[in-house]
Protein backbone atom coordinates (compact mmCIF):
# COMPACT_ATOMS: atom_id res chain seq x y z
CA UNK A 1 0.00 0.00 0.00
CA UNK A 2 3.04 2.38 0.47
CA UNK A 3 1.38 3.25 3.57
CA UNK A 4 0.12 1.28 7.22
CA UNK A 5 -3.02 0.76 6.03
CA UNK A 6 -4.68 1.12 9.56
CA UNK A 7 -3.97 5.11 8.95
CA UNK A 8 -5.24 5.54 5.75
CA UNK A 9 -7.84 7.91 5.20
CA UNK A 10 -11.72 7.34 6.02
CA UNK A 11 -13.60 7.47 4.12
CA UNK A 12 -11.71 6.77 1.31
CA UNK A 13 -10.15 10.02 -0.85
CA UNK A 14 -10.12 9.31 -4.73
CA UNK A 15 -6.60 10.62 -4.38
CA UNK A 16 -5.34 10.00 -0.72
CA UNK A 17 -5.72 12.92 -0.15
CA UNK A 18 -6.10 13.26 3.92
CA UNK A 19 -9.27 12.67 5.06
CA UNK A 20 -11.12 13.08 8.36
CA UNK A 21 -10.61 9.56 9.90
CA UNK A 22 -8.27 6.84 9.44
CA UNK A 23 -9.42 3.26 9.03
CA UNK A 24 -8.34 2.85 12.40
CA UNK A 25 -10.39 5.64 14.34
CA UNK A 26 -13.01 5.00 12.05
CA UNK A 27 -13.34 0.97 13.20
CA UNK A 28 -12.37 1.67 16.47
CA UNK A 29 -15.58 4.15 16.69
CA UNK A 30 -18.59 2.08 15.26
CA UNK A 31 -17.33 -0.76 17.52
CA UNK A 32 -17.34 1.82 21.18
CA UNK A 33 -20.96 1.53 20.52
CA UNK A 34 -21.45 -2.10 20.45
CA UNK A 35 -18.31 -3.46 22.94
CA UNK A 36 -17.45 -1.57 26.13
CA UNK A 37 -14.02 -2.61 25.54
CA UNK A 38 -12.01 -2.14 21.69
CA UNK A 39 -8.36 -3.75 21.61
CA UNK A 40 -6.61 -2.92 18.49
CA UNK A 41 -3.35 -5.27 18.28
CA UNK A 42 0.00 -3.69 17.04
CA UNK A 43 2.85 -4.67 15.88
CA UNK A 44 6.02 -3.01 14.58
CA UNK A 45 3.62 0.22 14.13
CA UNK A 46 3.05 0.72 17.46
CA UNK A 47 4.49 3.63 17.88
CA UNK A 48 2.14 5.10 14.88
CA UNK A 49 -0.82 3.51 16.12
CA UNK A 50 -1.22 4.28 19.59
CA UNK A 51 -1.80 8.39 19.07
CA UNK A 52 -4.97 7.05 17.26
CA UNK A 53 -5.93 4.02 19.54
CA UNK A 54 -5.60 5.94 22.89
CA UNK A 55 -7.91 9.17 21.17
CA UNK A 56 -10.50 6.70 20.28
CA UNK A 57 -10.41 5.35 24.08
CA UNK A 58 -9.45 1.93 23.07
CA UNK A 59 -6.42 0.14 24.36
CA UNK A 60 -3.66 -1.32 22.10
CA UNK A 61 -1.23 -4.65 22.71
CA UNK A 62 1.81 -5.51 20.86
CA UNK A 63 2.30 -8.62 19.16
CA UNK A 64 6.15 -9.29 20.35
CA UNK A 65 6.46 -11.50 17.09
CA UNK A 66 3.85 -10.42 13.96
CA UNK A 67 6.08 -12.07 11.32
CA UNK A 68 4.91 -15.01 12.97
CA UNK A 69 1.75 -14.05 10.85
CA UNK A 70 -1.73 -12.42 11.00
CA UNK A 71 -3.16 -15.15 13.37
CA UNK A 72 -0.41 -14.81 16.07
CA UNK A 73 -1.91 -11.30 16.05
CA UNK A 74 -5.32 -12.54 16.99
CA UNK A 75 -3.74 -14.71 19.52
CA UNK A 76 -2.53 -12.07 21.18
CA UNK A 77 -5.81 -10.18 21.03
CA UNK A 78 -7.71 -13.02 22.40
CA UNK A 79 -5.36 -13.50 25.06
CA UNK A 80 -5.88 -9.68 25.79
CA UNK A 81 -9.91 -9.86 26.03
CA UNK A 82 -9.85 -12.66 28.82
CA UNK A 83 -6.94 -10.70 30.32
CA UNK A 84 -9.43 -8.25 30.49
CA UNK A 85 -11.85 -10.37 32.23
CA UNK A 86 -14.19 -10.97 29.11
CA UNK A 87 -15.52 -13.87 27.62
CA UNK A 88 -16.74 -12.91 24.18
CA UNK A 89 -14.67 -10.37 21.43
CA UNK A 90 -15.87 -9.24 18.48
CA UNK A 91 -13.14 -9.64 16.11
CA UNK A 92 -12.25 -7.96 12.53
CA UNK A 93 -9.46 -6.69 10.59
CA UNK A 94 -8.13 -3.48 10.12
CA UNK A 95 -7.94 -3.06 6.18
CA UNK A 96 -11.69 -4.21 6.38
CA UNK A 97 -13.93 -0.88 5.80
CA UNK A 98 -16.33 -0.02 8.88
CA UNK A 99 -19.62 -1.94 8.60
CA UNK A 100 -22.80 -0.11 9.73
CA UNK A 101 -24.27 0.48 12.48
CA UNK A 102 -27.57 -1.73 11.70
CA UNK A 103 -25.13 -4.80 10.33
CA UNK A 104 -23.77 -4.11 13.87
CA UNK A 105 -26.86 -4.07 15.64
CA UNK A 106 -28.27 -7.08 13.97
CA UNK A 107 -24.72 -9.05 14.70
CA UNK A 108 -25.12 -8.31 18.12
CA UNK A 109 -28.59 -9.36 18.43
CA UNK A 110 -27.84 -12.70 16.59
CA UNK A 111 -24.93 -13.22 18.96
CA UNK A 112 -27.17 -12.35 22.00
CA UNK A 113 -30.01 -15.49 20.54
CA UNK A 114 -27.42 -17.50 19.34
CA UNK A 115 -28.84 -21.05 20.33
CA UNK A 116 -26.62 -23.24 22.96
CA UNK A 117 -23.77 -24.25 21.54
CA UNK A 118 -23.01 -21.78 19.04
CA UNK A 119 -19.44 -19.93 19.27
CA UNK A 120 -19.63 -17.71 16.86
CA UNK A 121 -21.63 -15.45 14.25
CA UNK A 122 -20.36 -14.40 11.05
CA UNK A 123 -21.90 -12.44 8.33
CA UNK A 124 -22.78 -13.20 5.19
CA UNK A 125 -23.19 -11.02 2.21
CA UNK A 126 -23.76 -12.42 -1.11
CA UNK A 127 -22.58 -15.68 -0.12
CA UNK A 128 -19.31 -15.06 0.96
CA UNK A 129 -18.63 -14.68 4.97
CA UNK A 130 -16.54 -11.82 6.50
CA UNK A 131 -16.21 -9.54 8.99
CA UNK A 132 -16.61 -8.94 11.96
CA UNK A 133 -17.23 -12.21 13.43
CA UNK A 134 -18.72 -12.27 17.34
CA UNK A 135 -16.75 -14.99 19.05
CA UNK A 136 -17.60 -16.18 22.15
CA UNK A 137 -15.43 -18.48 24.72
CA UNK A 138 -15.06 -21.61 23.29
CA UNK A 139 -14.33 -20.06 19.92
CA UNK A 140 -11.73 -18.22 21.61
CA UNK A 141 -10.41 -21.33 23.53
CA UNK A 142 -9.31 -23.31 20.20
CA UNK A 143 -8.18 -20.60 18.57
CA UNK A 144 -5.93 -19.73 21.61
CA UNK A 145 -4.88 -23.66 20.96
CA UNK A 146 -4.14 -23.61 17.55
CA UNK A 147 -0.58 -23.26 16.54
CA UNK A 148 0.10 -19.78 15.46
CA UNK A 149 0.35 -20.41 11.28
CA UNK A 150 -3.53 -21.13 11.83
CA UNK A 151 -5.68 -18.90 10.43
CA UNK A 152 -9.02 -17.64 11.34
CA UNK A 153 -10.73 -19.16 8.39
CA UNK A 154 -9.34 -22.50 9.32
CA UNK A 155 -10.80 -22.32 12.56
CA UNK A 156 -14.07 -21.33 11.48
CA UNK A 157 -14.15 -24.42 8.98
CA UNK A 158 -13.01 -26.95 11.44
CA UNK A 159 -15.90 -25.82 14.14
CA UNK A 160 -18.27 -24.49 11.44
CA UNK A 161 -20.93 -26.86 13.05
CA UNK A 162 -20.36 -24.07 16.14
CA UNK A 163 -21.05 -20.86 13.79
CA UNK A 164 -24.33 -19.13 12.99
CA UNK A 165 -24.34 -17.30 9.78
CA UNK A 166 -26.06 -14.18 9.38
CA UNK A 167 -27.18 -12.81 6.20
CA UNK A 168 -26.73 -8.78 5.97
CA UNK A 169 -27.47 -6.00 3.34
CA UNK A 170 -24.17 -5.05 3.88
CA UNK A 171 -21.03 -5.36 1.00
CA UNK A 172 -18.28 -3.56 3.34
CA UNK A 173 -18.62 -7.03 5.50
CA UNK A 174 -16.93 -8.73 2.43
CA UNK A 175 -14.34 -5.91 1.70
CA UNK A 176 -10.42 -6.12 2.00
CA UNK A 177 -7.98 -3.34 1.23
CA UNK A 178 -4.98 -4.30 0.23
CA UNK A 179 -3.79 -2.73 -2.59
CA UNK A 180 -3.82 0.76 -3.65
CA UNK A 181 -6.27 -0.32 -6.75
CA UNK A 182 -8.79 -1.96 -3.47
CA UNK A 183 -8.41 1.64 -2.21
CA UNK A 184 -9.07 3.59 -5.21
CA UNK A 185 -12.10 1.20 -6.14
CA UNK A 186 -13.48 1.71 -2.47
CA UNK A 187 -12.97 5.86 -2.75
CA UNK A 188 -15.14 5.39 -5.97
CA UNK A 189 -17.84 2.93 -5.16
CA UNK A 190 -21.53 4.63 -4.55
CA UNK A 191 -22.07 5.15 -0.81
CA UNK A 192 -25.00 3.23 0.55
Amino acid sequence: MGMDKALLPWPPQPTGAPGGETFLSAAIQSLNAFSDLVIVVAGKNEAQLAPVVYAQGAFIVTNPAPERGQFSSLQVGLQEVLNHGRDAAIVTLVDCPPVSAATLERLCEAFAEAASGTWAVVPEYGGKHGHPAFWDREMIAVSLKAVATSNAQEIEHQYRQHIEYVAVDDPAVIMNVNTPQDYSALASAPSK
